[in-house]
């Protein structure tokens, strides 16, 4: 396809690396977690504080950034998360305890919060419905790469020229990545400068924080529930509050207008589903072949490479895919051959040869990437212009709480599944990863049934073009 004029790939590119970084950093330290510890003299478990601190920023910060970009414009706001992002990636790297490390990785998060919304707002204003499927594609790509190399990421580094280097690469990236907004990101835009409901922030900080805390908790090799329950109901307090806020403030922190549209509701209700499931099959097969078989974690990591391959290897097909056949029939296709191979990767046992295992993951992966990138080019397919920001702050939020849920809700079907293992035979642990797939599957019918609601020319209008 020829350049578009209203298609700027500098630009969606330059996005998508900004995106990448955050998304990786979400994770690697997870692997490098037992030589962080020996340098900081604490227990590996411990470090796990690191990556939520991380993930905590992101949803409190998340929900302001349309009212930063409204404020002081994508540009500003777009190179200031940059530079705060890198400094703080060089600050996590001098950190001196864990302390430090989990007060810089704050930092990182509020740099993070405002990179990827306010970066992906900024291809959003400058194109055309033709070009909306190709400039997402672009930008789907770091949420599906990021997840699946972060643990091998993190374990080279930390194996060869030390754990602090997982921070130190994002310096250089970052400042070529700032150079390069500076010549791409638009100067002129319209500023909309309204007051933020702080009270709201507040309440909706309070309620994402609690509730990404909660699947932090459930994540955990051995979890406190009380814990879990307290703060599950500090969320549904703080939520509650929120919505009540929202009803009666001018400017609301949140604006849930594009609701009201149904591809924008499809890419966020079912696709939030369908994302959380992304985040939780990789965690899924690693334990799989590490807690289940007994494989060691770099035999374990090395295999979830094919869910890379994947994604990776489908991408070229994913915009003719959808221009074909359309956003209804690839969306509900990906649902439902995605279950399938679920349900196949369920009887998945240590017999089974290891080349019929990564078959299926490369074909897990490959309909992840053609799903994530219907669903996230359908939520803007029909959000008119004056609702962009807003969609795109709403879209932000929710998505973040996927991702942040994906590990907890994989964690917490190994432990149904466990039980129910448990319950009827005593063949071997492994079987409770088969029925923690079955569950997997199970999930994908919420999105499944959907995206079936929607009209079969849903979104028309972005693959003519």
């Amino acid at each position: 396809m020829a350049p578009s004029a209203s298609f700027n790939r500098g630009l969606a590119l330059l996005v998508a690396v900004t995106a990448f970084m955050e998304f990786l950093d979400g994770t690697v330290i997870q692997t490098a977690a037992p030589a962080m510890a020996r340098d900081f003299g604490v227990r590996a478990t411990d470090i796990n504080v690191a990556m939520t601190a991380y993930l905590l920023a992101l949803a409190v910060c998340i929900p302001a950034t349309g009212w930063l970009a409204d404020r002081f414009g994508t540009r500003r706001v777009y190179l200031t998360a940059i530079v705060v992002f890198g400094a703080a990636s060089a600050l996590c790297a001098v950190s001196p305890d864990l302390f430090w490390l989990c007060v810089f990785r704050v930092l990182q998060g509020i740099g993070g919060a405002m990179m990827v919304p306010v970066g992906r707002l900024a291809v959003l204003r400058a194109v055309k419905p033709g070009d909306l499927l190709d400039a997402m594609a672009y930008l789907t790509w770091p949420a599906l790469l990021a997840p699946v190399i972060a643990p091998v990421v993190g374990g080279v580094l930390a194996d060869t020229v030390g754990w602090r280097w997982i921070f130190l690469i994002n310096v250089p990236i970052g400042i070529a990545t700032l150079i390069a907004a500076l010549a791409l990101v638009p100067r002129s835009e319209e500023l909309r400068p309204v007051s933020l409901d702080w009270s709201g922030l507040v309440y909706l900080a309070v309620a994402l924080g609690a509730l990404v805390m909660a699947g932090e908790l459930i994540g955990e090799t051995r979890t406190d529930w009380v814990a879990v329950a307290l703060a599950l109901l500090v969320g549904a307090a703080s939520g509650c509050l929120f919505w009540w806020r929202t009803t009666r403030a001018r400017h609301p922190v949140l604006d849930f207008a594009a609701l009201r549209i149904g591809t924008f509701r499809a890419g966020n209700a079912g696709g939030g589903v369908y994302r959380l499931m992304i985040g939780a099959v990789p965690f899924l097969v690693t334990l799989l072949f590490q807690a289940g078989f007994g494989w060691s974690a770099a035999q374990a990591g090395l295999i979830v490479i094919a869910l890379f391959v994947g994604n990776i290897g489908i991408k070229p097909a994913t915009t003719p895919l959808i221009k074909r056949f359309g956003f209804r029939t690839v969306i509900v296709g990906s649902n439902a051959i995605g279950a399938v191979i679920l349900v196949l990767l369920a009887f998945v046992d240590p017999s089974t040869p290891i080349v019929v295992a990564i078959v299926l993951l490369v074909a897990s992966g490959a309909f992840r990437s053609i799903g994530f990138s219907g669903y996230n080019t359908i939520q803007f397919v029909d959000v008119p212009p004056a609702l962009t920001n807003g969609a795109n702050t709403l879209a932000s939020t929710m998505q973040q709480v996927a991702a942040g849920l994906g590990v907890a809700v994989a964690a917490l079907l190994v432990r149904l599944g466990g039980l129910l293992a448990a319950s009827v035979t005593h063949d071997g642990t492994w079987l409770g990863y088969r029925w923690a797939f079955i569950g997997a599957a199970a999930l994908l019918l919420i999105p499944l049934f959907e995206a079936l609601t929607l009209p079969r020319t849903a979104g028309a209008h972005a693959t003519t073009a």
